[in-house]
Formats: structure tokens, C-alpha cells, sequence
């Protein structure tokens, strides 16, 4: 590879990368398919790059395309991008749990905001999270009426301490 389309590689990549990292998913996917073009797919590099365009696709809401390269990762010459590429097919086939609403939190959306302005103290969370009811200390009780409660001996105890002494009583004998 010569220096020009390495540099530009290499601009593409750290560029799709912080993009990722950002959270910019759809400008790390642009980026990130230039660098893999300009590398060759089939070594330890084009690999590192063809995983970061994976985790990009899944970001950007591509699942498909992300599981069908990530599929072709799976055959890659490179060990290392074998690996990673069997573990993450595994996490990107996997099923969507579903999850009860009250264990969300909604973050709000601030991409409206300028980094300097006097906005942010105008946003609200747009749903706050449910404190539990306090019960009162009477209801803690698994029973209301305790004339219910079995008080009765069932004689475990006896067994247990009879168990524990002779199991240390051959321990000493054979000691």
C-alpha cells in the first residue's frame, strides 16, 4: 500500500471511529466503508476495520447488514477477527428481551441544545422513575393472623446436633 491511500485510510478510520464513538452511527458507517476500501479486506487491519464497521451497522439500526458481514468476518484469514466475529454473531442473533416500562428510564432527546447556551436549565426529564410505595412495618409479614404460624417442633434441630456430634466424634476417632 502505497503512503497516499494509507494516509487516507487512516484518516477515514480515526475518522469513522470517533464518530462511533460519539455516537454518530451513520457518519461512522460512511467512514468507516471508505477505510475498508481503501485497505485490504483479507489482512489483520482490514479485519480490525470490517469489525468496527459491524459494530457501526448495529448502531445505525442496519442489523441486517451487520449480520451478514458479520457472517463473512467469520471466514476471515485473520485469527483474531475469527474470534471476535463468532462472539459478536452470537450477541447480534441473539433474542430482544423484553423489558416492563417502569424499569426504563427515557433520556431526553438534547441534541437541540448548543454546548453554550443557557438552554439546558430549560430541559426536563420527560419521565421520572416511580419510587416504591413504602409499606407499612405490620404488612411485611408473610401471614396477617399469627395464630397460623406452625410452632410446633419438628424435632430438626435434635437431628442436626445428633449429625454434627458424631460426625466430629469420628473425625476424632480416626484422627
Amino acid at each position: 500500500m502505497s503512503t497516499e491511500p494509507l494516509e487516507q485510510f487512516k484518516i477515514e478510520y480515526q475518522t469513522g471511529k470517533n464518530a462511533f464513538e460519539r455516537g454518530q452511527y451513520r457518519e461512522a458507517v460512511q467512514f468507516l466503508a471508505k477505510a475498508s476500501q481503501l485497505v485490504d479486506r483479507n489482512s489483520r487491519l482490514g479485519g480490525e476495520t470490517l469489525m468496527w464497521l459491524v459494530t457501526a451497522y448495529q448502531g445505525a439500526g442496519q442489523s441486517s447488514e451487520a449480520i451478514a458481514l458479520c457472517r463473512t468476518l467469520i471466514r476471515h484469514p485473520s485469527i483474531e477477527t475469527r474470534k471476535q466475529a463468532k462472539r459478536l454473531i452470537y450477541i447480534l442473533e441473539a433474542p430482544e428481551l423484553r423489558s416492563r416500562p417502569e424499569w426504563r428510564v427515557e433520556i431526553p432527546d438534547m441534541s437541540e441544545l448548543d454546548e453554550g447556551t443557557s438552554k439546558v436549565a430549560q430541559v426536563s426529564m420527560t419521565t421520572t422513575a416511580k419510587q416504591p410505595k413504602r409499606k407499612s412495618p405490620d404488612s411485611e409479614l408473610p401471614f396477617e393472623d399469627l395464630s397460623q404460624i406452625n410452632t410446633q417442633d419438628n424435632g430438626f434441630v435434635w437431628v442436626a446436633m445428633v449429625a454434627i456430634a458424631l460426625l466430629v466424634g469420628g473425625l476424632l476417632w480416626f484422627s
